[in-house]
């Protein structure tokens, strides 16, 4: 999908934005991390459950859903390093699986310019459209929440946002000051999209 397709698809009730590069970049931290902690290989993320996980904590209920994932990343960056599947062009854009308690998870990437404010204007530009789109009720945003600068813009975006309308969860590696939007760690859904148990970690800092 590219960036501007996303002023006439339909859009489903459901949305997922991510910044591949940085779900990436935390992914490694984690598995770098938590091999030294726990002693063992830690397998690359399942993209697929990492995209239940979200959902799950984006407050959506089992159901028959549709849920469209949205990947904005580098172009210099043709593929995720610690997930799987992890091809953009070959494994993730246009594909869909199907989740036995969740329904339909669509996915698509978009390929941004080199420049991280580039990828950044992309997203907020794409939250803004899908913001505009009354059949949209849920969006999950996985920003860069690192950088100060685009959090700002992105807490000015959803200033104005209905809740009641618009269900709006934001996840990140730490909790956040302010802004009109539910809040989530990032790393839940990422341990247990590797295989880390939070009784695995229990029983080893015992």
């Amino acid at each position: 999908m590219n960036a501007q397709d996303a002023q006439n698809i339909k859009w489903s009730e459901n949305i997922i934005i991510a910044d591949g590069d940085y779900i990436d970049h935390v992914a490694f931290d984690i598995i770098v991390n938590f091999e030294r902690m726990l002693n063992r290989r830690i397998p690359a993320a399942d993209f697929s459950q990492w995209a239940v996980n979200i959902a799950l904590d984006g407050r959506l209920k089992p159901g028959n859903h549709e849920t469209q994932v949205v990947l904005l990343h580098d172009r210099k960056n043709p593929k995720l390093e610690n997930f799987a599947p992890a091809d953009y062009g070959k494994e993730l854009n246009g594909q869909a699986f199907q989740d036995d308690h969740l329904g339909e998870f669509i996915i698509n990437s978009i390929a941004t310019g080199d420049e991280a404010t580039k990828k950044d204007d992309a997203l907020l530009d794409l939250l803004k459209t899908i913001l505009n789109h009354e059949e949209v009720k849920r969006i999950m945003i996985v920003p860069n929440a690192e950088d100060g600068h685009f959090m700002g813009m992105l807490r000015s975006t959803l200033r104005d946002v209905d809740d009641e309308l618009k269900h709006v969860t934001l996840f990140a590696m730490q909790p956040l000051e302010g802004g009109n939007f539910k809040q989530q760690i990032l790393g839940y859904s990422l341990l247990n999209a590797m295989g880390i148990s939070s009784s695995e970690i229990e029983h080893k800092i015992k």
